[in-house]
């Protein structure tokens, strides 16, 4: 009688759970806004405070109205001494971006990386019912591709 090739009972694979790769998983909730109304030097002074580089712009109900860059400040810089003014004595609503692309919170990560890409900007404010409940910036992308590092790529 000849030997029979026996194979046991095999195992049922492990399903691995899978990172979350939703912008909702990654953006920053808690946020440092500004009002149109605040003068560049207070701009100024929260984002070297706080290590920013911008942020948004907000009105008295929440809502976005625009977003505030270390680099609209320079312009602002730029100005003044070409007219020979004080430095930052200015609003901030002359200097601020008012035609900010959103990103919706369940947009995926992937997604989000290739908008940034496109818009080449450094942060996306996240808006939802007219109110800001967010933001993402590439560091948090970066982030996310590092927790997802070895992982499948595809979703």
């Amino acid at each position: 009688m000849g030997i029979k090739s026996f194979q046991g009972q095999r195992a049922v694979p492990e399903k691995l759970q899978s990172a979350p790769i939703l912008v909702s998983d990654y953006m920053t909730t808690n946020l440092i806004t500004f009002r149109k109304e605040q003068l560049v030097v207070e701009v100024m002074e929260s984002l070297i405070k706080n290590k920013m580089s911008g942020a948004p712009v907000v009105n008295e109900r929440n809502e976005l109205v625009g977003i505030i860059s270390d680099g609209d400040c320079m312009k602002q810089i730029s100005e003044s001494r070409y007219y020979n003014m004080p430095i930052g004595d200015m609003q901030i609503e002359k200097f601020m971006a008012t035609d900010v692309p959103t990103v919706d919170k369940n947009v995926n990560i992937f997604d989000c990386a290739s908008l940034f890409y496109k818009h080449d900007c450094r942060r996306f404010p996240i808006v939802e019912d007219g109110k800001l409940i967010g933001q993402i910036s590439r560091k948090d992308i970066l982030c996310a591709a590092l927790k997802l590092r070895g992982q499948n790529w595809h979703c």
